[in-house]
């Protein structure tokens, strides 16, 4: 999925991809860019001030850390704990059966849009879908993140007490969807020998990640008709 060369619909297409760069992997490839994704966030105009100072800051961190500090920050961050996941279905099906087919249904809405996953990407990791998003018309694209506001909140919360300026992205995202960022309380992360630990043979289903009562509810994505100082990125 390319930066700024497919064609867009709406004012906030642009402001999704930069949102969808920011929470990826901060390699070579996306440092190279960091310029471009500063321009089109102000260019499109689609956050408040108080947002996009966030994001700058956010973007300014990046381009001036360290890259290899960066790099393990960024894999200790989303890549070590269920709270601050960026893979959507590990909130809302956790190792439960209902993952793999959801995974399938998401891809083949990708596909009817016209886009295909990189090699060894997930289809529920959050910058995908927002690559996606911003194909979209406004409305759509708008109501896709009203439906995992209360996941982006989520997330938003976990980072909040990481103290990591990717918050802000997350808060960016909630704020296109019409919502309000709120801090909630969020459950300490399981150590991951206990998260990742297989259940008894016969002993039943995990109920580990998996949802309970009054728990979040799976995403349903939107088709077309037609086919700061001391805050640590």
């Amino acid at each position: 999925m390319g930066l700024f060369t497919a064609s867009t619909s709406g004012r906030i297409a642009h402001t999704l991809r930069v949102a969808a760069h920011l929470l990826s992997y901060p390699d070579a490839a996306l440092r190279a860019h960091l310029t471009d994704l500063h321009e089109a966030l102000h260019a499109e105009g689609a956050l408040s001030a108080s947002r996009i100072a966030e994001l700058d800051a956010l973007i300014d961190r990046l381009a001036q850390a360290d890259v290899l500090d960066t790099e393990a920050a960024y894999v200790e961050l989303f890549d070590r704990g269920r709270s601050t996941s960026l893979h959507l279905f590990e909130h809302v099906h956790g190792d439960s059966r209902d993952r793999g087919p959801a995974m399938i249904d998401l891809a083949q809405t990708y596909e009817k849009a016209g886009l295909y996953l990189a090699p060894g990407e997930l289809p529920d990791f959050l910058p995908a879908l927002l690559e996606f998003a911003s194909t979209q018309p406004p409305k759509e694209a708008r109501a896709l993140l009203a439906e995992m506001a209360h996941i982006l909140n989520a997330v938003f919360s976990a980072l909040l007490q990481r103290q990591s300026g990717y918050a802000s992205v997350l808060g960016a995202l909630i704020e296109l969807a019409g919502e309000t960022a709120q801090a909630v309380t969020i459950a300490p992360d399981e150590p991951l020998d206990e998260s990742w630990a297989e259940p008894l043979a016969f002993d039943g289903c995990s109920s580990n990640g998996q949802a309970k009562p009054g728990a979040v509810q799976p995403i349903h994505l939107v088709r077309k008709s037609s086919a700061t100082q001391g805050v640590q990125p």
